[in-house]
């Protein structure tokens, strides 16, 4: 597998985890796309990093993404590496009947089913590849759901059961299918988190972009970096423990 001279697309490449992995991925020689909703936050972007290209494009609107194969595969000639990175959390308290649903309902389009979609519009390319790789990332609470983020732990669940369903699905096809499960972050989703630094110990994401690039030149397929790699343990070893040490506030405050 190659590590450089290749054509990288990530979602939610504006900021944060994605915005980490495009830096790591830029550092070792690669073309880097990033594509985002917030076109300030991406123009940002380039500025500070004039090798990167932007595009502004909603990974839940089909007719985009369809758009944008074809742009990318008339400018670029195509991608090898496809980053399934866009996501959203939000705290929810279901027992609340005065909740946003549609919100609720966005976030699942967001986390689960734009992953589908893009991979979808985008196997075509990855076919003719010789070095095609699919990067999802999910979380470490695929492994230990987090009550005070109901939706945003199922979608990642979900995301992580379909990422090990396709991969030897993918396989014949010569597409090489990895999965980053983070830890808790220190990003804007953190900040919204009700819950004290102490107990989730989140790694900035710069660290995170460190340790993936490490198991991913490796040939790791499934990379749980810090807490994430406990949270599978335990989830396997005490799950009815570790989900109530998880959980001590199952109810966001705000």
């Amino acid at each position: 597998m190659k590590y450089n001279n290749q054509n990288v697309l990530i979602t939610g490449g504006s900021s944060g985890i994605g915005l980490a992995l495009a830096k790591k991925f830029m550092e070792n020689d690669n073309t880097v796309i990033i594509i985002g909703r917030n076109l300030s936050k991406l123009e940002k972007v380039k500025v500070e990093n004039p090798k990167i290209h932007i595009f502004q494009i909603d990974v839940t609107d089909d007719a985009e993404v369809r758009m944008l194969v074809d742009d990318i595969d008339e400018k670029f000639d195509g991608i090898d590496i496809l980053v399934n990175n866009a996501g959203v959390m939000n705290l929810v308290d279901a027992g609340n009947e005065e909740n946003n649903l549609q919100k609720q309902m966005q976030e699942i389009e967001i986390n689960f089913n734009s992953p589908i979609r893009v991979l979808h519009y985008f196997l075509p390319l990855l076919k003719k590849s010789n070095n095609a790789v699919l990067v999802n990332v999910s979380s470490g609470l695929a492994y230990v759901p987090f009550a005070q983020a109901p939706v945003y732990s199922g979608t990642k669940s979900a995301l992580h059961f379909w990422t090990k369903s396709i991969r030897p699905q993918l396989k014949p096809h010569h597409i090489k299918v990895v999965e980053l499960l983070p830890p808790v972050v220190k990003t804007e989703i953190f900040d919204g988190i009700d819950v004290s630094e102490a107990d989730f110990k989140p790694i900035l994401p710069q660290k995170l972009a460190d340790i993936f690039w490490k198991d991913y030149i490796k040939g790791k397929e499934e990379i749980t970096p810090g807490m994430s790699s406990q949270l599978k343990l335990m989830s396997r070893l005490a799950s009815k423990f570790i989900f109530k040490q998880l959980n001590k506030q199952p109810i966001p405050k705000q």
